[in-house]
């Protein structure tokens, strides 16, 4: 589970025509790849990369939604190329074909940075390595992270498990703030702590969906720390300490927003106000999970559309507004 399977709208690009809707629906027998390379001979690159964000509905469209049309462009390929090897891990049963199609990744991304991309999302990718400053280890550390659930079930630590949200999460976030932009260097650290953050609330939220795919995110040493067992949380059993211990997997997740928010510089914010809208979702996402009384293990808590929306709004009403302040105290 990556931070990346969260982006897309719920609508295929309007930029289809209806007669090729069809189009949009290969062959289901076909793999991941295969299905790809399908849609690649009825599509462009770039509308390729926005119907693969348009499969399952997320967050990532309303902070996205305020960005110039380069920068859109730009962040919804890099977020394809998340959602297809974040698919090869989730779709894919045996480790060792997993393992042999992230290679396959490995290997197209040192064809993209060749200038020979092969697949539509690194076709997409290709134009905008000359406009941003987007390192090649990046991409492969994203699969990197994508390896480490063919090698772990269950985290063992906190140090486990904080490189697997810095190479999902925090990298991501590292390569978004290029497309961004900024100016000054502490927005990369404030990019790693709200991307561990987000991942974070992610892993809370999907907490007994992961574990009935026999996968467990949270730390095996909080597991022990409040004597809880896997099987509670595949059961959905509904207990003090399993509020205990999502409260405290919660104090942490909240302890990054903190420094996320703390971190970034005045000078960056308003570049910044995609992350900053996602964090003020996530965040009220995680507020409404710990109202619920973590009741993650009964039901999956989501927010609406509407409130998604609206928190984007603000938020960008609120950035807009602080940008112009500082605009004039500095022409002042």
């Amino acid at each position: 589970m990556c931070l990346c399977s969260e982006f897309s709208t719920r609508n295929i690009t309007p930029s289809l025509r209806q007669s090729e809707a069809h189009t949009l629906h290969p062959p289901p027998a076909l793999s991941t790849l295969a299905r790809s390379f399908y849609l690649a001979k009825h599509v462009t690159p770039e509308e390729y990369c926005q119907n693969k964000a348009a499969q399952s509905g997320s967050s990532f469209y309303y902070s996205f939604r305020f960005l110039p049309k380069p920068q859109r462009e730009a962040i919804i390929a890099l977020y394809a190329y998340c959602r297809e090897v974040d698919d090869v891990v989730d779709e894919c049963k045996d480790i060792e074909v997993a393992q042999k199609k992230l290679d396959w990744w490995r290997g197209e991304v040192e064809q993209l940075f060749s200038g020979k991309p092969t697949h539509p999302v690194t076709k997409a990718i290709e134009p905008h390595l000359a406009n941003f400053n987007l390192p090649k280890e990046y991409f492969l550390e994203i699969l990197d992270g994508m390896a480490m659930d063919l090698e772990y079930d269950v985290y063992p630590t906190i140090k486990e498990l904080s490189l697997y949200c810095y190479r999902v999460a925090s990298v991501v976030g590292m390569l978004s703030i290029e497309i961004f932009g900024y100016k000054d260097r502490q927005t990369q650290k404030y990019a790693y702590e709200l991307g561990m953050a987000l991942q974070l609330t992610n892993i809370i939220r999907d907490v007994r969906e992961d574990a009935m795919r026999g996968r467990v995110y949270l730390p095996q040493e909080d597991l022990k720390r409040f004597n809880v067992d896997m099987d509670e949380l595949v059961q959905g059993t509904h207990s003090q300490k399993i509020v205990d211990l999502l409260k405290f997997e919660s104090e942490r997740a909240r302890q990054h927003y903190k420094n996320a928010f703390e971190l970034i510089p005045d000078v960056d914010r308003y570049s910044q106000r995609s992350g900053l809208i996602m964090g003020e979702i996530y965040l009220a996402l995680l507020n409404e999970i710990e109202a619920d009384g973590f009741k993650v293990l009964q039901h999956r808590v989501k927010l609406t559309p509407l409130r998604k929306l609206w928190l984007a709004w603000t938020a960008a009403r609120r950035e807009k507004l602080r940008f112009k302040k500082l605009q004039r105290r500095k022409a002042a």
